[in-house]
């Protein structure tokens, strides 16, 4: 089958790979001609997302459709959706894409969010209630690691970063005393039947995932309840796609919903060689309306995200050097993955290396 894919980054690209293995091809819509997924794709419509010819040359080329990125277009997802099944639906995108709308969403299905607090203006700002800090101000739409967003102590600080980010719509969380925080990465197919993968810790750097280990180190009642907190967000939703619902680990041993991502996750990236089924088969079944595969560990894993700053310092000709992967991966009890990016940049994934625990 030909499955159509919104976006060209690197979750595109192991989702291509998963759909390769099992026999299917790929259309790719992406404005980048050089993108991670492209570089794969059996075949690339270069365009906007929101460009209309884009979008029906796209259409014809495809029976099915799904997405790598939350912040691909709605109202795109629902014209494709005349044209074959979207996994997932532009709602569920779409409800995901502003924070606000997804912690109001999450906490209507019996789940605990941490404390927050609209922005949509600085004499909002300036309003914020003293048990509001220390807090993180957050952009409502479009922020991802760690990008769009500001610590703040006082009200006075959450008013002069709600400038600082445009004057743009923003909640203000209060930070937590966390212990840990882990991820759900679960699938539900169209005909209602879930999957859930194994329980991850994570580790940020800077807003940006550094490593997910594999079994969380946390105790089976928290695990247990992260997963079925998780599977009912799914279920309350009529989710059907692969999906990571975050979550913070509280000192006291509460667990609160963070945030959730409405795709592959890139603290699912252990499940390529640690589990039975990996995220991206898992879409691509969803996709094809083949049966979930089993999601069981078939080992303990650490995945580390590997950013374009270990390119640097440049070498003697200005040029960024390419890291010594030998002495980066032990032979084998690890796995490397490149993304095909040519243009390596402080901050940017740039790949990662799974690394078995055993």
């Amino acid at each position: 089958m030909q499955i159509g894919l919104l976006g060209g980054g690197q979750l595109g690209r192991m989702m291509i790979q998963a759909a390769h293995r099992m026999g299917h091809t790929v259309v790719v819509l992406d404005p980048d001609p050089l993108g991670p997924a492209g570089q794969l794709a059996d075949d690339h419509v270069v365009g906007d997302y929101r460009d209309a010819q884009a979008l029906a040359v796209f259409a014809s080329k495809a029976r099915v459709f799904t997405t790598e990125f939350e912040n691909v277009p709605a109202e795109s997802l629902r014209f494709l959706s005349a044209h074959g099944a979207t996994y997932p639906s532009a709602d569920c995108v779409e409800r995901a894409q502003d924070r606000l709308v997804e912690k109001a969403f999450i906490a209507s299905a019996g789940v605990p969010v941490a404390p927050h607090w609209p922005v949509r203006s600085s004499e909002e700002a300036l309003a914020l209630p003293a048990q509001a800090f220390p807090g993180i101000l957050k952009t409502a739409r479009l922020g991802y690691d760690g990008k769009g967003q500001q610590t703040v102590l006082s009200a006075q600080e959450a008013e002069r970063a709600f400038v600082e980010m445009g004057s743009v719509v923003c909640v203000l969380e209060r930070r937590l005393m966390l212990a840990s925080e882990v991820s759900v990465i679960l699938a539900r197919s169209a005909k209602g039947e879930v999957a859930v993968f194994p329980l991850a810790e994570n580790i940020h750097r800077q807003g940006t995932l550094h490593t997910t280990t594999v079994p969380a180190s946390v105790s089976p009642a928290v695990a247990e309840r992260a997963q079925s907190w998780a599977r009912g967000v799914a279920e309350a939703m009529n989710y059907m796609g692969v999906m990571c619902l975050e979550f913070f680990v509280l000192d006291s041993g509460e667990l609160v919903a963070n945030e959730m991502a409405p795709r592959p996750h890139n603290s699912g990236h252990y499940t390529i060689e640690a589990c039975e089924t990996s995220q991206f088969e898992q879409q691509v079944r969803i996709c094809v309306g083949d049966s979930l595969g089993p999601t069981a560990l078939r080992f303990p894993v650490r995945m580390t995200n590997l950013l374009g700053d270990h390119w640097f310092p440049k070498g003697p000709d200005g040029a960024a050097v390419e890291p010594d992967w030998k002495r980066m991966v032990k032979e084998g009890k690890a796995v490397l993955h490149l993304y095909g990016k040519s243009e390596p940049r402080p901050g940017r994934k740039m790949g990662h290396i799974t690394e078995r625990l055993d």
